[in-house]
């Protein structure tokens, strides 16, 4: 593998456009309420990024230096499992990663707030440095939240409410009751990735001692958990759209209900872990596709 393509896959591009799922939300949701700034929405769509691909280096890092990524996993073979890169080389670049994405930020908030919104940029500034060191410590050192079953909570907020809500009020300035319904259900689905990520590493997380939920909950309770995360999803959303309807195009998301059905009747029907690898995939794309019908159909 080249150089080149071994960073690439280190990256993890496949999990990237559930990452701005919530920006694409909150910007539609600020344009429909008259504010909208390109530059800000370039921007916090490239924070995001820089931030997922931090999350994916360091989960990369903590697994693989904890010998969590071994002969057991059943996901695609890890950088530092795999030899491509060493634990030094992967150490520079979270370092140089976490530059870019403090300088992404701060460019951000300096675009948004300017010099007058002192307080807001404070706020942000500080949600910032949050949200880095919540990318970190996933699973990096020896207090990872994600090895406590507490990765839940933190995309639910990181991945919903806070990319919701806090894009939208980069635009506006100032919180709206508008945005908590699909900040929950963007969040809801993102828990969801996450869940179906650790259902299917559940036999070789526990053997390496990461307690995440779905290991604390075991498989069963986790199915029902996953059914609670994507069908509320559904129903907020459903429930967004009838509650701020003015026209059959705040409904386009319907269509993504149905890979979203299809998506839970085979978790419901399966007792093999590693066969639910290709469902991350769908339902991380299914969750892109209902944000990006969801703020469209708004505009429209």
């Amino acid at each position: 593998m080249s150089n080149f393509s071994k960073w690439i896959s280190a990256m993890r591009l496949r999990t990237l456009p559930l990452s701005i799922s919530g920006i694409i939300v909150g910007g539609c949701l600020a344009a429909f309420d008259g504010f909208f700034n390109p530059l800000i929405f370039t921007l916090a769509i490239l924070t995001t990024l820089s931030l997922q691909i931090l999350s994916n280096l360091a989960n990369d890092y903590g697994d693989g230096v904890k010998g969590t990524d071994n002969e057991d996993r059943i996901g695609p073979m890890r950088a530092l499992q795999s030899g491509d890169i060493s634990e030094q080389q992967m150490l520079t670049a979270i370092k140089l990663n976490v530059l870019i994405t403090v300088v992404l930020a701060v460019a951000l908030i300096w675009v948004s707030f300017g010099s007058e919104n002192f307080l807001m940029s404070l706020f942000f500034l500080v949600l910032g440095v949050a949200s880095v060191v919540a990318a970190i410590k996933y699973t990096v050192g020896n207090s990872a939240y994600g090895y406590r079953g507490l990765g839940d909570v933190f995309v639910f907020i990181f991945f919903g409410l806070v990319s919701v809500i806090g894009t939208y009020v980069l635009f506006v300035k100032q919180i709206d009751y508008i945005t908590f319904i699909p900040a929950i259900a963007i969040g809801m689905l993102s828990a969801g990735v996450l869940n179906l990520n650790n259902m299917r590493d559940i036999v070789s997380d526990a053997k390496s001692n990461k307690n995440t939920l779905v290991v604390k909950l075991g498989s069963k309770n986790a199915k029902f958990y996953h059914y609670f995360l994507v069908g509320g999803a559904m129903v907020l959303a459903l429930v967004f759209g009838v509650l701020y309807y003015n026209s059959p195009f705040n409904l386009l998301f319907i269509v993504v209900f149905i890979p979203l059905t299809k998506h839970v009747v085979t978790v419901y029907k399966n007792d093999i872990p590693k066969d639910l690898d290709p469902e991350l995939k769908k339902l991380a794309l299914s969750t892109f596709f209902l944000s990006l019908l969801l703020g469209i159909g708004q505009l429209l």
